[in-house]
């Protein structure tokens, strides 16, 4: 099973039990913030591995390189590229919850914290390493919204923001909060 449906299957399981009133093995209802931790740790697995056992391994070898233009340079995505293709398969196959990888400091502006929620969240998850969490309406909908440390997991992720000239912060080092991923679970 690829990656992306592994996530989408785990999410999608999660998100049936927690709309059914469904009891984990401890007899606890799920809440919306268990959904999104659980959600959460998938996400963050993919995204590492990724990130240090692809990327990184790639560019310590020499073997093939990453590109933010990927396609035209027949080169492979970058980490947050291949992130935000799985958010967009997954908003594209279910709409029980979304996942974006943002930050205060997005080489590209997609990714940019745009909503109060995201850039008190963002804020509050670099200062703290902690997640974030809180309800917020959007569209006429109310939402759960957990936001998460993305943190510098391997120097490919420090060299690649440091060098970009389009990087509004080049002090990163390994370990340092870069951005957050926002999950959204619709609680109306």
């Amino acid at each position: 099973m690829s990656t992306e449906s592994r996530t989408l299957f785990v999410g999608l399981c999660i998100c049936a039990a927690a709309a059914c009133g469904a009891k984990d093995v401890g007899g606890t209802a799920i809440t919306a913030k268990r959904m999104a931790d659980s959600l959460y740790l998938v996400v963050a697995a993919d995204r590492t591995v990724y990130t240090k056992d692809v990327v990184e391994r790639l560019g310590q070898e020499k073997v093939v390189r990453t590109s933010e233009r990927y396609k035209d340079e027949k080169a492979l995505p970058l980490p947050a590229q291949m992130f935000r293709m799985g958010a967009e398969r997954v908003a594209r196959s279910d709409k029980t919850f979304t996942y974006n990888l943002l930050s205060l400091w997005a080489i590209n502006k997609q990714n940019a914290a745009s909503t109060p929620v995201e850039k008190t969240g963002l804020k509050q998850v670099a200062d703290t390493g902690e997640p974030y969490y809180t309800e917020e309406k959007l569209g006429g909908r109310q939402y759960f919204t957990a936001i998460y440390p993305d943190k510098a997991v391997a120097e490919a992720c420090v060299s690649c923001h440091n060098a970009s000239p389009e990087s509004p912060r080049t002090d990163f080092r390994l370990g340092d909060v870069m951005g957050g991923v926002v999950i959204r679970i619709p609680v109306d």
